[in-house]
């Protein structure tokens, strides 16, 4: 067959190893870890899902080298511990037998160990060890690592190295990026010492070069030695992309594969992990500087997830490798329909920042549009129903058609009816702000998802209590989502007004000055791409802070967005819409008019309790889900609609 992206498909050869193709899974923290740091039965089946969707590599993150000064809750590769090699060789063995090469990454979190510890009590009462003595930003004091401990470390990368290689791992990638402990020796920014790790570039490099060393020295010539690098720290007082290529030259001789990412974990994490708000391939150009002064094959990351953009990387010379993480937990099968010339069947990450928000806060793995992760052995395989039902799903949103395409893989009879006249649901509104467009696309893919299954939609179709009735289905489905909420201010029917999930079809009504009333997430998003259009944009809340609904990790990026181009005003509250504005209330009842031609009213969300109550006796099974339940995210619907499906 004649592929459509032939150099992303075309295999490469590393070290004396062949990759199928040039799709890899970057690193990605598992979902369990035991007590001893040892890789849980879900983490494996969480890589494992990598594998059989088609990547070349598959790298399991992260494996700390030296616990007795990186006390991380992390991975450790320990013989000491009874199941740790085992539990490794397990993991490198289900990656290998799908016919990706199965890799580990090796690292030491310096002066941020326990950075993705839950209880953060326990996390500040480790003993923190970092290139230099210092105080970090929380206030935690930093000792200097000794001359004897860095040999240890040193020491400890080799000997990790040759129990993974034991344990059945065919790449090993070490971590140098990111602001981790071989990135605070690279520098200037950390790295204050005096002895010969300090000081000039050259010294700055030299523990970088010893643990290559120790690693080639465990694995042997020939074994792919992947090393991660950030090409610039994007920071100032950091190292720049010209220090990143004399790096980079500097150990280019020792390394099979170059990685390239960009910044560190802690200053600047929605580059270091390209945020929605950001372009797709932002950190690419790092790659293809450093490419150009190296001899060594040279991998680009950065939010990428379209084949023709990553296709271009490849044929262009920037990269020889394209790296995936939060793509692959979107779509585990993009390489697979990238091969299959399926492009047009990639569900794409949204850049929300769930899967990471889920690792701050539960220490467990999810995804928004994929129900799979984190559930791998609670439902990877879908088992064909023992008796095909018809099943009715009322909504075409995001739920109602997952819920459909894991029926209809089930073998049921399925048929969506949606009021409106397309997919999506609510998603439909996000189609006119530039940076959530993938949420718009969302619908459209499930659709088509849903169609080749075998599902029947039928638009303009309500259920209600006789349409039901009529259809007698074996299973109901309830999608019918959620309405907007209008508060009642005097004026809010106004011409000027519009509905938050109406901006997409009235925005060519919108002024040069607008008001958002509500500052949750949507309102704050919406204000935040008024204002990058050039307008004037003054956000309303009633509450002391914005965006509450918006996770741990999206939300800091937000504020700065929100910072950058709106006027805020907390604590008021609108009392009336006139021409000019809207007139607001503070707590001690003074009145004050906050300026703009059009209203954009945000003020949230109200489950459709009404279509519900109707619909609850429409069938022997009848499950709810979604935005009707309570208005939620997209990650609660496709969740529910999956396991929905497979109850039935």
């Amino acid at each position: 067959m004649e592929r459509k992206y032939p150099n992303l498909c075309n295999p490469i050869k590393i070290g004396n190893v062949w990759f199928r193709n040039r799709m890899f899974s970057a690193p990605m923290g598992g979902t369990d870890i035991t007590a001893d740091g040892c890789i849980g039965r879900g983490s494996t089946a969480f890589y494992e899902l990598r594998a059989k969707g088609g990547a070349g590599a598959v790298t399991v993150s992260e494996c700390m080298v030296h616990p007795e000064t990186d006390g991380s809750h992390a991975y450790h590769l320990d013989l000491k511990v009874p199941g740790s090699l085992a539990s490794f060789t397990y993991t490198a063995d289900a990656i290998r037998r799908h016919g990706a090469i199965p890799s580990l990454e090796l690292s030491h979190s310096g002066q941020f160990a326990g950075t993705y510890m839950t209880d953060k009590d326990k996390k500040n009462t480790l003993c923190q060890y970092g290139v230099s003595t210092s105080v970090r930003a929380d206030g935690m004091e930093i000792r200097e690592l000794t001359k004897d401990q860095i040999q240890e470390i040193v020491a400890a990368y080799g000997e990790v190295a040759g129990n993974a290689k034991r344990a059945g791992f065919e790449m090993l990638m070490i971590h140098g990026g990111h602001g981790w402990l071989v990135n605070q020796f690279l520098s200037p920014y950390f790295n204050h010492r005096t002895d010969e790790y300090g000081g000039s570039l050259e010294n700055r490099v030299r523990f970088a070069k010893e643990v290559i060393a120790s690693v080639r020295n465990a694995v042997g010539i020939g074994f792919p030695i992947e090393f991660r690098m950030s090409g610039s720290e994007l920071f100032e007082g950091g190292y720049t992309l010209e220090d990143g290529i004399e790096i980079a030259k500097q150990i280019e001789d020792s390394i099979d594969l170059l990685h390239v990412s960009a910044g560190t974990y802690q200053r600047g994490f929605g580059i270091t992990h390209p945020s929605m708000f950001e372009e797709h391939g932002r950190n690419v150009y790092l790659a293809a500087e450093i490419k150009k002064h190296v001899k060594v094959p040279v991998a680009a990351i950065g939010g990428l997830n379209d084949p023709a953009q990553m296709e271009e990387i490849i044929a262009s010379g920037q990269a020889d490798v394209v790296e995936m993480a939060r793509a692959l937990l979107a779509d585990h099968q993009l390489p697979d329909k990238i091969m299959r010339n399926e492009e047009d069947k990639i569900i794409k990450c949204l850049r929300c920042f769930t899967c990471m928000a889920e690792r701050a806060v539960t220490s467990t793995r999810r995804c928004t549009v994929n129900p799979l992760i984190g559930r791998e052995l609670d439902g990877m395989e879908i088992i064909p129903a023992r008796k095909k039902k018809k099943v009715l799903i009322a909504g075409a949103g995001p739920g109602g058609l997952q819920a459909a395409i894991t029926a209809a893989r089930r073998g049921h009879q399925v048929i969506v009816c949606e009021k409106t006249d397309g997919p999506g649901g609510i998603l439909k509104s996000e189609q006119a702000i530039p940076f959530k467009h993938e949420m718009y696309e969302l619908g459209n893919t499930l659709e088509r998802m849903a169609k080749e299954e075998g599902v029947e939609i039928r638009y303009g179709t309500e259920v209600d209590k006789l349409y039901a009735e009529r259809e007698t289905p074996d299973a109901l489905i309830i999608a019918c989502g959620s309405s907007p909420v209008i508060p009642p201010i005097e004026g809010i029917d106004q011409d000027q007004v519009i509905m938050v999930n109406q901006y997409y079809l009235k925005k060519d009504q919108v002024s040069d000055t607008v008001v958002v009333l509500g500052g949750g997430l949507a309102g704050c998003e919406c204000a935040i791409h008024l204002a990058q259009e050039g307008r004037t944009v003054h956000l309303v809340e009633m509450r002391s802070e914005l965006a509450p609904d918006a996770n741990v990790r999206h939300r800091p990026l937000l504020l700065e967005k929100i910072s950058d181009y709106v006027t805020v005003h907390t604590g008021l509250k609108g009392i009336k819409v006139t021409e000019d504005g809207i007139l607001c209330e503070d707590s001690d009842g003074r009145e004050s008019l906050v300026p703009g031609k059009t209203v954009i009213c945000a003020a949230g969300q109200r489950a459709n309790r009404k279509a519900v109550d109707e619909l609850r006796d429409s069938a022997p099974y009848v499950a709810v889900i979604g935005d009707c339940v309570k208005p939620s995210t997209i990650t609660t619907a496709v969740y529910q609609g999956h396991h929905a499906a497979l109850d039935i």
